[in-house]
């Protein structure tokens, strides 16, 4: 009997382990709802600006700007790593770890050094067990991030990169592309890459293709247009990796909690199977005790 009453605990931790999971998929569930709403509404708007960007950088000739301007001779970047700070999300963290270190090794390779902030307690538990220093870190973005803390730190790197302190501020996030597929990648945020000749002639109409030499009158100046634009473009190109960082984290958490909750459904009933044949052999063994007392008793 003891045997069996093991297995009934055992499978008694397993179901309430199961109820945990399970509420823990609905809460990431929830989250991920609320975060995916949040990151499509943005998503637009960092579209139609990176666009009125680029065609306003190709219309106005070699217009100069600071952010547009590329460093060269500090030796010195910027690696932003967005990363979480819980964990139960699965292979989230890791992977956007890997991607990081991935992005550091090939920069000291090219004889560059990376000033590394990072964002979550994951990625600061991690770099800490390896000694990287850290600049800045930040573990305030629990949930869904607000642009006012975005603001600041993009504020703060457009003033490293304007005042020619680093060559260059990469941002390391999980880019969401849909609720099946997440990517980890490294997204260069300054300085603002022009559009090459190249794929001004593949987005360009086909009506127009012809057509050659076309000048724009700008009102103000194109120059005035971008020394607005641009501070306002890196704002929100940052703020939507923080987003999509956000949803895939509650994404990988979601998986993470239904398959934990599955393992979990598959293990009750194997042991509740082991239950039953250890209760069976008990009685079994019980009944075997009575007849073999009862004949010797005859």
């Amino acid at each position: 009997m003891a045997k069996a009453r093991a297995i009934g605990k055992r499978r008694k931790a397993v179901q309430n382990i199961r109820k945990i999971t399970r509420t823990m998929q609905l809460i990431a569930t929830a989250r991920f709802q609320s975060a995916y709403s949040r990151a499509m509404a943005t998503k637009p708007y960092v579209e139609n600006i990176t666009r009125l960007v680029e065609e306003l950088s190709r219309a106005g000739g070699d217009i100069q700007h600071p952010l547009l301007t590329v460093n060269q001779g500090t030796g010195r970047t910027i690696l932003i790593v967005l990363t979480s700070n819980r964990g139960l999300c699965g292979g989230y963290n890791s992977a956007m770890l890997r991607t990081a270190m991935e992005h550091i090794r090939g920069q000291e390779a090219a004889g560059r050094s990376v000033e590394l902030n990072v964002v979550g307690k994951k990625g600061i538990a991690y770099f800490k067990f390896l000694n990287r220093p850290m600049v800045w870190t930040d573990t305030g973005f629990e949930g869904t991030p607000a642009f006012a803390q975005v603001d600041k730190i993009a504020g703060a790197l457009m003033d490293a990169y304007t005042g020619r302190r680093v060559d260059a501020v990469h941002v390391a996030y999980t880019r969401f592309l849909s609720a099946g597929a997440q990517r980890p990648e490294v997204l260069q945020l300054l300085p603002i890459r022009r559009p090459g000749a190249a794929e001004a002639a593949a987005e360009r109409s086909p009506l127009l293709a012809g057509e050659t030499g076309v000048q724009y009158e700008f009102s103000p100046p194109a120059e005035q247009l971008l020394a607005e634009l641009l501070p306002e473009f890196v704002k929100v190109r940052l703020f939507q990796c923080f987003n999509d960082a956000a949803v895939s984290e509650q994404t990988a958490r979601m998986v993470a909690m239904k398959a934990a909750t599955d393992a979990a459904g598959d293990m009750i009933r194997s042991l509740t199977q082991r239950l039953n044949r250890a209760r069976q052999s008990q009685i079994t063994l019980e009944l075997l005790d009575i007849v073999a007392g009862a004949e010797a008793l005859a």
